[in-house]
């Protein structure tokens, strides 16, 4: 289970349709934000931008970063849940297991990534070259194996998109590295004051970071708070038994909450500045506690939303390849803005067509197979 680098659940583990349709929608938002940047196939200036209006321009085509901190969240929730569901508390887990089913999901594909990118790379495919002097291809492999990515980035500068997407994985791989150690050498009566203490910081760890434009997006401290945060939702989900009616309120109060800021980041930057992110995760935070207390379906006709909630880990490493490589080929072909709506559809369609033959084909049977050499393993 992964988020903002997005993953799956483990193999046999049941779906919660309503956590998947949450999911779906954070990448599709990732998706359309970097179709829609103003540099590559901006909506404003085409008639479904005047059609859409301010507001779902501005939802489809700047809403990615706090689609990322809403998959932090959703990864947090996920994970932790699952971990108290195999073992009760936090303090009974199993390390070597706990590690193990983590690199069974992340790293075939991280591989993957990382041999295509570099094949890419000695090509000079425009889009795909690593070009800045600070940086070096082996710079980049240290760097995401490593899970300092955000780091090599901040200390030089952006690189290509379809490496620059590993720098939330990184993230969140060194919050998992540490996790099951703080559960197992950490007392119950300080590991939650802890995840709370960095759940609440959020606001003041980005605000120490204006200015620096890279840093503030990528830093390690705010994307571990909004995981903190769904590690408290889980445990708040076991903790409670709420009525199905109390339960729905937080799933609709959730949704709701996430959804306004979507569509008004102006105004509650305004209002509660660099709070905005930790108001965003606390109302994902929410639905997540109502949609697991549900044990809710997808809502009807919001399938296909689950279906890309299910691929979000191949979607978020994959998608770049196509973005990359569309934005270019349509640029020469047509030079006109107006038309800049047209690829859109067709792009995110061929997205969730190669996720899916990647989960199918290659992830998925790698998962499989490490998680059955573990278990024979195990059973030795």
């Amino acid at each position: 289970m992964t988020a903002a680098a997005p993953g799956g659940n483990s193999v046999d583990v049941p779906r919660n349709g309503a956590i998947d349709v949450l999911r779906g929608l954070s990448i599709l938002l990732v998706i359309t934000h970097h179709l829609g940047l103003g540099f590559r196939l901006p909506l404003a200036p085409t008639p479904v931008g005047d059609w859409l209006g301010r507001r779902l321009v501005g939802l489809l085509s700047f809403s990615g970063y706090a689609a990322v901190y809403c998959f932090f969240v959703i990864s947090g929730f996920l994970i932790a849940r699952r971990v108290l569901q195999q073992h009760g508390q936090f303090g009974a887990i199993d390390v070597r297991r706990f590690y193990w089913m983590r690199a069974s999901r992340i790293l075939p594909l991280l591989l993957a990534l990382l041999c295509v990118s570099s094949v890419l790379h000695w090509l000079a495919l425009h889009g795909f070259t690593i070009r800045q002097p600070e940086h070096s291809l082996g710079g980049a492999w240290f760097a995401a194996l490593g899970l300092h990515l955000n780091w090599y980035e901040g200390r030089t500068t952006w690189l290509p998109g379809n490496w620059d997407v590993l720098w939330s994985l990184s993230i969140e791989e060194l919050f998992y590295l540490c996790f099951p150690l703080a559960c197992w050498w950490l007392p119950r009566w300080l590991l939650l004051p802890a995840l709370v203490l960095l759940a609440a910081s959020l606001p003041w760890t980005r605000a120490l970071l204006d200015g620096q434009e890279i840093w503030q997006e990528k830093a390690y401290l705010p994307a571990m708070s909004a995981i903190a945060t769904g590690v408290l939702a889980a445990w708040w989900t076991q903790a409670a038994a709420p009525s199905r009616g109390f339960a729905r309120c937080l799933l609709a109060l959730g949704a709701l909450g996430f959804l306004a800021a979507l569509l008004a980041p102006g105004e509650l930057w305004r209002s509660t500045g660099h709070a905005s992110l930790l108001i965003i995760a606390g109302c994902v935070a929410l639905y997540l506690a109502g949609a697991a207390w549900l044990e809710a379906p997808a809502p009807p006709g919001l399938g296909w939303l689950a279906r890309m909630g299910r691929l979000s880990y191949e979607l978020y490493l994959t998608h770049m390849f196509v973005v990359l490589a569309l934005m270019p080929a349509w640029r020469l072909w047509v030079e006109d803005p107006r038309w800049n709506f047209l690829p859109w559809l067709p792009a995110v369609l061929l997205c969730v067509g190669i996720a899916a033959q990647v989960e199918r084909r290659f992830s998925k049977p790698c998962e499989r197979w490490m998680r059955r050499r573990w278990a024979g393993a195990a059973g030795t």
